[in-house]
């Protein structure tokens, strides 16, 4: 058996629950607690106050991309070098503390797009092992784990559909592929808190064309659909773990 958790978002009692138990992790990206949609909470409240993040949600939850864009860089002008180094203060302390849990833990971590990935690798204890694009053998399947977010406002660990596209075809055929990011299937893409849609294209060309058994995903935090069949590739959001602390099992063979 598996275990695989996503968007864990600094649930660090949680992370710690599950940790506690035997068995192979696997963490499907955003490590840390940037903007919790649902209360406005995270390292950008602690930094600019929760009425600048509440504009953020805002443009974010009705699609707004651009005006949320321009949200990030009104903030930032002249003031670039103060709000780096807090916000970089901020970001170090947040991996020091969700990575704690992984010392002596057999994890593989990919990111999502919130996650700095060169922050998160400074403070990942042994023996965990970090996996932006690979393959790797678990009870005898091979799992293929591609790293990285939808573009939507050029957070840190976002990734162009072409980049994605090629990252997915140099692992070739695998029995289960992990992401971080949904595939471009509306219902599992679609989030019904603001009706947000980012799912990838490159996913889903992906599992059309090889078919793995499971693909396992996170990144939409209240999807319309949690499970859905491309072909013959049962699709699965694992959950957003800072919200349920719930762990999916995936059992092989």
């Amino acid at each position: 058996m598996i275990r695989i958790i996503s968007d864990v978002h600094g649930a660090v009692g949680a992370l710690q629950r599950v940790t506690a138990e035997p068995g192979p992790l696997l963490i499907l990206g955003d490590l840390i607690n940037f903007i919790d949609y649902r209360d406005n909470s995270g390292i950008v409240a602690d930094v600019a106050g929760r009425d600048f993040v509440a504009e953020i949600v805002r443009a974010r939850s009705r699609g707004d991309f651009a005006a949320a864009g321009e949200l990030w860089r009104a903030h930032r002008k002249g003031r670039e070098d103060e709000l780096r180094a807090r916000y970089s203060a901020a970001i170090d302390a947040a991996y020091a503390e969700i990575c704690a849990p992984l010392r002596g833990v057999q994890a593989t971590v990919t990111y999502g797009n919130v996650d700095n990935v060169d922050v998160m690798l400074r403070h990942l204890p042994e023996p965990a092992e970090f996996i932006a694009v690979g393959r790797i053998s678990i009870a005898g399947q091979t799992f293929g784990i591609v790293g990285g977010g939808v573009p939507t406002i050029n957070s840190p660990g976002e990734v162009s559909d072409a980049e994605m596209a090629a990252r997915l075809d140099s692992i070739g055929s695998v029995d289960v592929l992990c992401t971080h990011v949904a595939p471009d299937v509306g219902p599992l893409a679609t989030d019904v808190v603001g009706g947000t849609t980012k799912g990838s294209p490159a996913v889903r060309a992906y599992l059309e064309r090889y078919q793995p058994e499971r693909h396992y995903f996170g990144d939409i935090h209240q999807p319309q659909a949690v499970s859905w069949m491309v072909g013959k590739t049962r699709c699965v959001n694992v959950g957003y773990f800072r919200a349920t602390g719930r762990v999916m099992h995936h059992h092989a063979g």
